[in-house]
């Protein structure tokens, strides 16, 4: 397989994994609409919808570009001309779905599409379409469906985000030479970001949650990590101003404050998230045993992280390792801005599925790849901390991180 193109058998293998789902909750066909959905079960990412039906042929119908779809889509390719003729498309090429036999026989029809990440605005256009004015046909939300499938990677997947965590180790390895005191937490950051993108790093972080934007990395120090920030995590930065309030800032790195790395890299569409601490210097006594509490807490949840293990328990158990080393109150952020999670599900995108939190008591699979990342914050002194990424095997976890553990001393 050439790096970064993904094959017919790999997307064959996933299409029948939706299929089978479709199959079992009664639903007619899958229509998908956002970009790293398609990419997922097409292995390109053109605009322009994909149709998968609980049996038959899927069918990619691009709007832009017909020419790159055609050289990247492992399933069929069709030019859609305009919204108004699409649903002519696809009662041509899914008649046991839109047909007209079906439409007079007034079966009712189940569409799922992903209306976690619609505009509500396409959905209500596509619902219109999609129904034609056939009775009983509707749109449903299938994000779940799709966010299952997802969660399991396959040993090509797994590939890719182990090229990822290369890419990290050699850049950030690159990049520590420069952190001196009085050097800016944003030249540092641009340091790493540069080593990562002449190593492959495609400059994008994705999210799937509404109004959440993540750059490459969250990086800051001493008072200015332990900002408050709307970004779900325990660390948000200070950020550039309003307009970026995360991540770093122009504050200069000082001596004996702790600086958090937090850094993901992207390759052929898949990320890898790692945490790491340093200091110039040495750590408050308070700080230094937050960090090492982490480094407890870490070594738990890899001990718990096994095939038929409740997400959710490995957080319990997170919050009672804290509890009793006296950090409850500063565990994954502060007061108001502490999050309720120790870890979560990478992929294509960042914050995907598990999660380990309270009410996720799905049981950890063979194939799910996961970020533990437990972080202690100080307001006015900052967060220290260490996150490593997880594929779940028939034995266990297996880290896929590669970058040295332990606090970074300078």
């Amino acid at each position: 397989m050439d790096i970064g193109k993904v094959d017919q058998e790999e997307i064959a293998a996933r299409v029948k994994r939706l299929q089978s789902r479709l199959i079992q909750e009664g639903v007619d066909g899958f229509l998908v609409t956002q970009h790293v959905d398609l990419y997922y079960f097409t292995g390109s990412m053109q605009a322009g919808y994909a149709f998968i039906p609980a049996e038959g042929e899927a069918v990619f119908y691009v709007r832009r570009s017909l020419e790159r779809a055609e050289q990247e889509s492992a399933i069929a390719v069709e030019a859609m001309s305009s919204l108004r003729g699409f649903r002519a498309q696809l009662a041509g090429g899914h008649p046991s779905v839109f047909g007209g036999d079906v439409a007079a026989a007034g079966k009712p029809i189940k569409i799922a599409t992903e209306m976690d990440v619609l505009p509500a605005a396409t959905f209500a256009k596509l619902a219109e379409i999609t129904a034609g004015g056939q009775r009983g046909c509707s749109l449903i939300d299938g994000s779940s469906l799709i966010r299952s499938v997802r969660m399991i990677k396959s040993p090509w997947e797994v590939g890719r985000i182990e090229a990822a965590a290369t890419v990290v180790a050699e850049a950030l390895d690159a990049a520590l030479p420069i952190l001196k005191e009085g050097i800016s937490e944003l030249e540092l950051m641009a340091r790493i970001e540069y080593e990562m993108r002449i190593r492959g790093h495609i400059g994008l972080m994705r999210t799937r949650s509404y109004n959440m934007e993540i750059m490459t990395g969250m990086l800051g120090s001493g008072a200015a990590v332990a900002m408050p920030s709307a970004f779900d995590g325990p660390a948000g930065g200070l950020g550039l101003g309003p307009a970026a309030p995360q991540s770093a800032s122009r504050k200069t790195i000082l001596r004996n404050e702790p600086v958090l790395i937090d850094i993901g890299c992207c390759i052929d569409g898949y990320v890898i998230d790692q945490t790491r601490t340093a200091v110039i210097g040495g750590l408050s006594d308070e700080l230094a045993a937050a960090y090492a509490q982490s480094e407890r807490i870490i070594r738990h949840a890899e001990q718990l992280m096994i095939p038929g293990t409740a997400c959710d328990a490995i957080y319990a158990a997170s919050l009672e390792d804290a509890a009793a080393a006296g950090l409850a109150g500063h565990f994954m952020g502060f007061g108001t801005g502490q999050v309720k999670f120790l870890g979560h599900g990478i992929g294509l995108e960042v914050d995907e599925w598990p999660v380990l939190a309270r009410g996720f008591g799905n049981p950890l699979e063979p194939g799910m790849v996961l970020a533990v990342e437990p972080k202690f914050t100080f307001p006015g002194s900052g967060v220290v901390g260490i996150e490593n990424s997880y594929l779940i095997t028939d034995d266990g976890c297996r880290q896929l991180t590669k970058s040295s553990e332990g606090l970074i001393v300078l």
